[in-house]
């Protein structure tokens, strides 16, 4: 939990300020993400915060709600679950998973999402290194499984000397050349 803690507060700011600079109007645009145009990915990254605060206080799964316009408030609350060293603890009842692993769920999401969202707005995004090289060896171990339970899409070529982003991406199913 130690290291993971400023990794996930990290990426959850960076992506809530990619969230805060949307304009209204981009939320038709697509995104790498087939599934979603901006908007509802912004709506898939509120319900990821609150499901993993749900999660992180050993709830169940939560179903995803209207869109409410507020992200970076539910993330904020999210990561004050997390930083309950209790949350960390045991197996989630709510997804069957080690609490650890759910941790790193999160930090994948939050990464991938914000450099989703960054590139279909047109927007900066520099996710923090260590928090790209956590994602990418957690996803290494879980891709068969993420893959299975509908999180990954169908892996992206990209060279094996690729930088660590577009690694990850490749694995989670995006294509790191993606443009709207």
């Amino acid at each position: 939990m130690d290291d993971m803690m400023p990794l996930m507060a990290r990426a959850t700011e960076r992506t809530s300020q990619v969230v805060r600079r949307v304009r209204e109007e981009q939320f038709g645009t697509p995104t790498p993400c087939a599934k979603f145009d901006v908007k509802e990915l912004i709506h898939h990254l509120e319900w990821v915060a609150e499901l993993f605060e749900s999660l992180g206080r050993m709830g169940l799964r939560v179903e995803q709600g209207p869109y409410a316009g507020d992200f970076p408030e539910r993330a904020e609350r999210t990561l004050a679950t997390w930083s309950r060293p209790e949350a960390w603890e045991g197996t989630s009842p709510g997804m069957g998973l080690p609490m650890t692993a759910l941790g790193h769920m999160y930090l994948v999401d939050l990464v991938v999402h914000g450099w989703e969202l960054a590139r279909a707005t047109g927007q900066p995004y520099e996710p923090e290194p260590g928090a790209v090289s956590r994602a990418l060896e957690f996803t290494g171990q879980m891709a068969e499984m993420g893959r299975r339970r509908g999180a990954f899409g169908p892996p992206v070529a990209v060279p094996d000397d690729a930088p660590e982003l577009d690694r990850l991406l490749g694995i989670v199913g995006r294509d790191p050349a993606w443009t709207p």
